[in-house]
């Protein structure tokens, strides 16, 4: 039940992580924390990086288990959650259900490279805030984040 967690030190303009929110405006509260779900070690180290150099503290989880301790068993949960659909323990949307049941206004995005319109369907249904399909762009998914926590609960 390993998990990892990676926080900036420093933001790019030298100021201290979590001096700006992603939206770029000042506060005076810890950086948003966001779990990254994934049996993939490099999907994981990169979506680490890419949110790490946007100020979120990035936890992560390689399958259901970690994921479920990291999400409902620590003082810190996650202000948004990246899960991938098929880990090494889990092949369906338990997940995601559970961490609903547990906290449903946590913003849930959805990683698969299996969607088809039943699943999209099931995952919204279950409370997904959106589906990525995989490959997705990296760039991109800063944006994906900062929308989906300015999204009212």
């Amino acid at each position: 039940m390993e998990t990892i967690v990676r926080s900036a030190a420093v933001s790019v303009l030298g100021g201290p992580a979590g001096a700006e929110n992603p939206s770029g405006t000042a506060r005076n509260s810890a950086p948003p924390r966001l779990l990254v779900v994934d049996d993939e070690p490099l999907v994981r180290w990169s979506v680490a990086e890419v949110l790490g150099d946007h100020g979120y503290q990035v936890a992560e989880a390689h399958d259901a288990m970690s994921a479920i301790h990291a999400f409902c068993e620590t003082p810190d949960p996650a202000d948004i959650v990246l899960l991938d659909l098929r880990l090494p323990d889990s092949d369906d949307l338990r997940v995601l259900s559970a961490m609903r049941q547990w906290s449903p206004a946590t913003p849930i995005i959805l990683m698969t490279a299996y969607g088809s319109p039943e699943l999209l369907e099931q995952a919204r249904l279950l409370g997904a805030l959106t589906v990525l399909d995989k490959p997705f762009e990296m760039n991109e998914l800063a944006g994906i984040v900062d929308g989906a926590l300015r999204r009212p609960a």
